[in-house]
C-alpha cells in the first residue's frame, strides 16, 4: 500500500471514528439524560397519588380516586401481596398495559423497562390500604413520545456523521497529498539522478519552518554532500592516475631493461634498482598525499591545545634539519602562545620548509612575531622564487610553476595543497610572498590564544 493511500486510510478512519464516538456519546448521554426525567417525573406523579389517597376522605371510591391521579399515557393500579390486581387505570389509549404481569414488592422500585418494543419508566411503591393490609401502588407510563424524539435524534446524528464525512474524506485526501508531494518530489529526484547522473536537487519556493521543509533543505544539502565527494573521488582518481602514470612509465622501461640486459651489465642492473627505488619512494610519498587531501575537515581528528610557536619551531627545525642535512635559522621576535592544533601545525610548517629547501640552496630562515591581534610564523628562502602571475595557483592541487623543474626536485604540486587543507581545518591562515629570482616568504597567521 502506497504511503499516499495509508494517509488518506488512516486519517480517514481515525477521523470518522472520532465522529463517531462523538456523536454516539452525544446521543446516549441525552438518552439518559431524557429516560432519568421520564423517570423522575413518574416517581414524582405516584408519590403525588399515594399522597392524595392518604388525604382523601374514606367515604370516596378508591377506583375513583384513581381515576384522577393515572397518568397520560399509563396506567396505575394497586397490587396485593399475592401478585393479583383488583383495581387497575389505564388510559383510553394504553390498554395494552393491561396485559403486563403483575408483580409485588417489597421496597420502592424505580425503573425503566422496555414493553412491546417502546420504553416504559415503572414506578412501585409500598402503601398502606383504607382496611390495613400492605400492598403496592404501581404506576407505569409510556415514553413513546421520548423514544420518537429520541429516534429523531439518532437519525440526526447519523445523517450529519455521513454528511461530515464527505469534507473528512476531502481533508484526508488534501492532507495526504500535501504530505507525500515532497517525498514523491524526492523520489522523482532521486530517480532522474540514477538515471541521468546528474545531482539535482528538489525546488523549495517557498520558505517554511515544516518538517517537510526541513526534509527538503535536508535532502539538498545531503544531495551538496555526495556532489562534492563524487567530485573529490573523480578528481582523486583522476589525480592519482595522471601523477602515477610516469613514475610507473620509468619502473616499467628500468624493468624492461634490467629482464633484458641487467646480468649481463651490472652498471645497468645498479642504475635500474636505484631508479626502481627512488620511483617507489615517489610514489608511495604521492600516495600519502594524495590519501590525506581526499579527506574531509571533520575526519583530520583536530585536538585544540595551548602552544608555544617557539617550541613547536624549535622541535620541528631539530627533527628537518637532521633527515635533510640543511642550515636552519630561527629567530624568535615575540614569544607567542596560540591554541591550535600542535601535530597539525607542525606539519604545514615541515611541508612549507621542505618547499623553501627544494628550491633553494641557501639558510631557510624561521621567524617567529607578532602581527596585531595574532601570531606569526615566517619561513624564509633565497631561492628563485615565484612569478607572481603564479601565486594564486600554487595552492591548487598538481599545478607546478615549472613542470621540469618540479620533476628535477621532486615535487607533485600537491605539498602546498595539503598545508591549505590542514591549515583551513585548524582555522590557521597561509600566505605566500614572492619575488622571482629572490626568494620566498610563506607566512602563517594564527589567532593568540588571549583572543580566543
Amino acid at each position: 500500500m502506497k504511503l499516499h493511500t495509508k494517509i488518506n486510510l488512516y486519517t480517514s478512519v481515525m477521523f470518522i471514528l472520532l465522529l463517531v464516538l462523538v456523536n454516539s456519546a452525544i446521543y446516549f448521554s441525552f438518552n439518559r439524560l431524557m429516560l432519568n426525567h421520564e423517570l423522575e417525573r413518574t416517581g414524582a406523579e405516584a408519590l403525588k397519588t399515594v399522597e392524595g389517597m392518604n388525604k382523601a376522605n374514606t367515604e370516596i371510591n378508591i377506583r375513583d380516586l384513581l381515576k384522577a391521579y393515572v397518568p397520560v399515557n399509563g396506567m396505575v393500579k394497586i397490587v396485593e401481596t399475592n401478585g393479583k390486581s383488583d383495581i387497575t387505570i389505564t388510559d383510553p389509549n394504553q390498554k395494552h398495559l393491561i396485559e403486563r404481569p403483575t408483580s409485588y414488592y417489597g421496597k420502592e422500585i424505580k425503573k425503566i423497562i422496555q414493553y412491546k418494543k417502546l420504553p416504559h419508566t415503572f414506578i412501585s411503591i409500598p402503601i398502606i390500604t383504607r382496611d390495613g393490609r400492605i400492598a403496592n401502588l404501581q404506576m407505569t407510563e409510556s415514553l413513546e413520545g421520548t423514544a420518537h424524539i429520541l429516534s429523531i435524534l439518532r437519525i440526526v446524528l447519523i445523517t450529519i456523521t455521513m454528511i461530515a464525512t464527505i469534507p473528512v474524506l476531502l481533508s484526508s485526501r488534501i492532507l495526504s497529498n500535501f504530505i507525500s508531494r515532497p517525498i514523491l518530489t524526492m523520489i522523482q529526484t532521486m530517480a532522474e539522478i540514477r538515471k541521468s547522473g546528474k545531482y539535482n536537487r528538489i525546488s523549495l519556493p517557498k520558505k517554511s519552518n515544516d518538517e517537510l521543509s526541513i526534509m527538503g533543505e535536508t535532502f539538498n544539502a545531503m544531495i551538496d554532500q555526495l556532489e562534492i565527494n563524487y567530485e573529490r573521488q573523480e578528481q582523486f582518481v583522476m589525480s592519482a592516475s595522471h601523477e602515477l602514470k610516469t613514475p610507473l612509465t620509468i619502473i616499467e622501461s628500468y624493468a624492461s631493461l634490467l629482464k633484458r640486459r641487467g646480468l649481463q651489465q651490472p652498471d645497468l642492473f645498479y642504475e635500474s634498482v636505484e631508479a626502481i627505488h627512488s620511483e617507489a619512494i615517489r610514489m608511495r610519498e604521492l600516495t600519502q598525499q594524495l590519501l590525506l587531501l581526499a579527506k574531509h575537515e571533520e575526519k583530520w581528528n583536530i585536538v585544540a591545545q595551548m602552544v608555544n610557536l617557539e617550541e613547536v619551531a624549535a622541535d620541528t627545525i631539530q627533527s628537518f634539519g637532521t633527515a635533510f642535512g640543511r642550515e636552519i635559522v630561527l629567530k624568535v621576535r615575540a614569544r607567542i602562545t596560540v591554541y591550535t592544533d600542535k601535530e597539525r601545525l607542525k606539519q604545514i610548517i615541515y611541508i612549507l620548509m621542505e618547499n623553501a629547501c627544494k628550491y633553494s640552496e641557501a639558510p631557510i630562515t624561521i621567524q617567529i612575531d607578532r602581527e596585531g591581534d595574532k601570531g606569526l610564523i615566517e619561513i624564509l628562502d633565497r631561492g628563485i622564487g615565484i612569478p607572481s602571475s603564479d601565486i594564486s595557483k600554487v595552492f591548487d592541487r598538481f599545478y607546478r610553476v615549472d613542470t621540469a623543474r618540479t620533476r628535477k626536485t621532486g615535487g607533485f604540486g600537491l605539498g602546498l595543497s595539503l598545508a591549505k587543507e590542514i591549515a583551513d581545518a585548524i582555522n590557521v591562515q597561509i600566505k605566500l610572498l614572492s619575488e622571482e629570482g629572490k626568494g620566498t616568504t610563506a607566512q602563517i597567521h594564527l589567532h593568540l590564544a588571549d583572543s580566543n
